[in-house]
């Protein structure tokens, strides 16, 4: 993957890592439901009387907890690997000049135009001049 593409998937895979977090609670929270429930019925010494007994358990099979086992361990791995996007990202922009830095979190993590890209970075730099120099530096590394 090229830096532009790493650069691009960066949001996507902070959304994506979130999302998937998200998805797992869910799927822990589906895995611990118990149900519970009271029953009646004879004494152990003595069978003409009667006891309650309360009776608690998961609701689904065992088929269903392996199915949502392995639904765990694949969001796991999309999160591992969404988190690995993340860290080339990172790496990537971290190697930057701190001028870049600066305009790569603008443009490719918030998302502006680059007429704000150039408002926000100041010093008399306009919208063409900041492109220019953004993609100067994503054509040479």
């Amino acid at each position: 993957m090229d830096n532009k593409q790493v650069l691009r998937n960066y949001v996507d895979a902070c959304e994506l890592v979130k999302e998937t977090e998200e998805d797992i609670a869910k799927l822990k929270k589906k895995r611990g439901w118990a149900v519970s429930d009271s029953v009646k019925g004879p004494m152990q010494d003595f069978s003409y009387a009667s006891q309650s007994f309360h009776i608690e358990g998961t609701e689904y099979t065992y088929q269903d907890d392996a199915k949502i086992r392995e639904e765990e361990k694949l969001l796991i791995q999309r999160k591992e690997y969404a988190e690995q996007i993340k860290m080339q990202a990172q790496q990537l922009i971290n190697c930057a000049p701190v001028r870049i830095q600066r305009i790569i979190r603008f443009r490719c993590i918030q998302r502006l135009p680059w007429k704000l890209v150039a408002e926000k970075i100041g010093n008399g730099a306009t919208e063409d001049s900041i492109k220019k120099e953004y993609q100067r530096y994503m054509n040479g590394n």
